[in-house]
C-alpha cells in the first residue's frame, strides 16, 4: 500500500466517524455577524491553521480549496463569495465528499444566507486538480502538502500554479519543522498522512513555491504545533513542529529574484526627514517599513548606522514594499 493509500484511508475513516484529535488547529473559530458553523463542522476540522483572510477574499473571488475536511473553510470562504459556484471544493475520499454535502445541509438552515449552490464539490486530487488553467482567483489547501514527499509535492504546487489567474494566490498552512528528522520517521506512512513526519523547514517549503514561479510569498503566522518524543515516537530525540500560514501570490518573478516577506523591518532614525535608497524605498523617520528579505540584505549592505533592520518575525500582515 503506498502512503497516499494510507492517507486516503485514514480520511476516510475520519469523515464516517468524526475525529476530533486527527489535527490540532490552534486558530479560533470564525466569528463573524450572521455565520454560524455547525457543531459537526469544527469536529471535522482537519487543519493546522486557517486559510481564510478577509483581505484575500473582496470582489467576490472564485475560490478553490483542496480536501475539504468537514466542509468548515469552504462554508467561510462562501461567506465571503456568496455566489453559485463561487466555491470549488476537491477531494479523493467519496466518504469526505458526502459528509461535506451533508454538513451544508445543516449550515444552510443555520445560515439565512447561505446556498449549498454556492458550492461545488468534485472529485479529484491534488496532483490533477478537475479545475480549468487561469481560472482561480484564491487557492487554498490546509494541512495536506506536508502529506506529499517530494515529487508528487512538486506537482501539487505546479497544479495550483496552472489553475490560478495572474496575480492570483496560493493560501496555505501547512506544519513544518527545521530539525533533521530520521529515515524511520520519514517513510512511517500514518505519521505522513498525520500531518507530522512531512513537515520541511520554511526555507525549503519557501523555496519550492519560488521555483514553481510564484514570484511574491507573505509568511503570514507561524505557531508551535507538536511535538515527537522519543517515547511515543521512533526518534532519539524531542523533535518540535510548528505550523505556517502562508501566501504565495502568482506574480512574476523579478529579475533579482522573488520577494518573500518573512517579518522584517526597516526602521531610519537619521538626522533628515526620510530616506532615500533609490531603489524604490523610502524610509520615513521612525517609521517602520515592511520589507521583503532581499530588500533587507541589499540595505544591511549600506552598512550605515541610521537604519535598524529587524530579525524575521514570521509575521506579515501586508503593507511596505519590496
Amino acid at each position: 500500500m503506498s502512503y497516499l493509500e494510507t492517507t486516503k484511508n485514514i480520511y476516510k475513516a475520519a469523515a464516517i466517524t468524526p475525529d476530533v484529535g486527527l489535527c490540532c488547529t490552534t486558530n479560533p473559530i470564525w466569528e463573524l455577524p450572521e455565520l454560524k458553523i455547525p457543531k459537526i463542522m469544527q469536529n471535522m476540522n482537519y487543519g493546522c491553521g486557517s486559510t481564510v483572510h478577509a483581505r484575500d477574499l473582496t470582489n467576490t473571488p472564485r475560490i478553490l480549496y483542496v480536501g475539504v475536511g468537514g466542509g468548515m473553510e469552504l462554508l467561510q470562504f462562501a461567506y465571503f463569495s456568496r455566489q453559485k459556484d463561487g466555491v470549488i471544493g476537491v477531494d479523493i475520499v467519496d466518504e469526505m465528499l458526502e459528509a461535506s454535502r451533508k454538513n451544508f445541509i445543516e449550515a444552510e438552515a443555520q445560515n439565512p444566507w447561505f446556498k449549498r449552490e454556492f458550492v461545488t464539490l468534485k472529485k479529484g486530487d491534488a496532483l490533477h486538480l478537475p479545475v480549468e488553467d487561469n481560472s482561480i482567483d484564491v487557492a487554498a489547501q490546509n494541512c495536506l502538502f506536508n502529506i506529499f514527499k517530494a515529487e508528487e509535492l512538486k506537482k501539487a504546487i505546479a497544479e495550483m500554479y496552472r489553475v490560478l489567474k495572474p496575480h492570483g494566490r496560493l493560501v496555505m498552512s501547512d506544519p513544518t519543522c527545521e530539525q533533521p528528522m530520521n529515515a524511520t520517521l520519514r517513510n512511517d506512512e500514518r505519521l505522513r498522512a498525520l500531518c507530522l513526519s512531512g513537515s520541511l523547514p520554511i526555507a525549503t517549503y519557501v523555496k519550492l513555491l519560488t521555483n514553481a514561479g510564484f514570484g511574491t510569498i507573505e509568511i503570514r503566522a507561524r505557531k508551535p504545533y507538536r511535538i515527537l518524543d522519543p517515547k511515543h515516537y521512533p526518534t532519539d530525540e524531542l523533535i518540535y513542529i510548528e505550523s505556517i500560514e502562508v501566501a504565495a501570490i502568482k506574480d512574476p518573478v523579478p529579475e533579482d529574484g522573488p520577494c518573500v516577506f518573512t517579518g522584517k523591518a526597516a526602521i531610519y532614525f537619521g538626522d533628515k526627514d526620510f530616506y532615500d535608497d533609490k531603489a524604490g524605498h523610502i524610509l520615513l523617520k521612525n517609521q517602520p517599513l515592511a520589507i521583503c528579505d532581499k530588500t533587507a540584505e541589499n540595505l544591511s549592505k549600506l552598512n550605515r548606522d541610521d537604519i535598524y533592520i529587524s530579525k524575521s518575525t514570521f509575521h506579515y500582515d501586508g503593507g511596505g514594499c519590496c
